[in-house]
């Protein structure tokens, strides 16, 4: 609790007024502010409740603290390249974090079935891997592919699943519920944000056309195109949005664990309520004419 409170304790009304009265010191405050939320959510996945979790988390909820601790993570990263100014970067690193923070939140809405269907989901190409054992692969008299035959088999044994383990995955075609991620996604959030969020996210992924328009061409005025070897700097709307479906699935965690200090809930909604006022007050200096 005290890491907690060593975190936002500078978040005075001074501080923050002080902050958000131009663009250029809204981007430092944010900067901070958004590596001040990657330590929180850091902290919030070290918060376990010793009486229904004594020595750890079980093959049902280890995958969903698995994802929580994947967008922190990702999130340090992201904050680091923002202070580099290189949004290309951010726009890779923000597809996982968002997937990761979406599929938890469906998770933890879901019974075991589910949770052991997306563990099961994993093992698609690992148990291609078993396949080409059979075919006598001669990649796995290797060293190297010993201890990757050797990964796939503690794993499977850890889950006691064998080859036969996979017949609904197979028939879903490998995919969690048979759902593609937009089916997910609007389960858990409003999916009128799929498409300007995840959506064009994917892009950065995929390596598509729009994508090097954005990041890697510069357009003539004859509507030729020159190199753009240079990185975009960032601005606040990289992370605003993202931080909402970031922030949702701590706030479900902490109750699935049965977590009831008020104390950390009201952490996570000043959370959302700084970054609100961060969203209205770049809006209102920005100005509509920009974009």
């Amino acid at each position: 609790m005290d890491e907690l409170a060593n975190i936002i304790e500078k978040y005075t009304d001074d501080y923050i007024q002080e902050h958000i009265c131009s663009l250029e010191k809204l981007n430092i405050f944010a900067a901070i502010f958004y590596k001040d939320v990657a330590e929180i959510y850091d902290c919030i996945t070290r918060v376990r409740n010793v009486e229904l979790y004594p020595s750890g988390y079980s093959l049902d909820d280890a995958p969903i603290i698995g994802l929580l601790i994947k967008v922190w993570k990702l999130l340090k990263e992201i904050v680091a390249y923002y202070e580099k100014d290189n949004a290309e970067i951010i726009s890779i690193l923000e597809r996982p974090l968002v997937e990761s923070a979406i599929t938890a939140s469906y998770l933890i809405k879901s019974d075991s079935k589910v949770i052991e269907d997306y563990r099961k989901i994993s093992y698609k190409d690992r148990l291609r891997i078993l396949r080409e054992l059979k075919k006598g692969n001669a990649f796995f008299e290797s060293k190297a592919g010993s201890r990757l035959l050797k990964s796939v088999r503690e794993k499977l044994e850890l889950e006691g699943f064998d080859e036969n383990s996979f017949k609904e995955q197979k028939k879903n075609r490998w995919k969690l519920q048979g759902k593609n991620f937009f089916e997910i996604f609007k389960e858990v959030e409003d999916e009128k944000l799929y498409t300007s969020t995840f959506g064009m996210m994917s892009e950065s992924i995929h390596a598509s056309w729009n994508d090097s328009l954005d990041w890697c061409l510069y357009r003539n005025e004859d509507n030729t195109f020159d190199p753009f070897p240079f990185y975009h700097p960032p601005d606040i709307r990289f992370l605003t949005t993202t931080l909402i479906f970031c922030n949702r699935p701590y706030k479900l965690w902490l109750n699935h664990i049965g977590i009831t200090e008020k104390y950390l809930m009201d952490i996570l909604q000043w959370v959302e309520d700084i970054n609100s006022i961060l969203y209205v007050h770049f809006d209102k200096l920005y100005g509509s004419d920009h974009g």
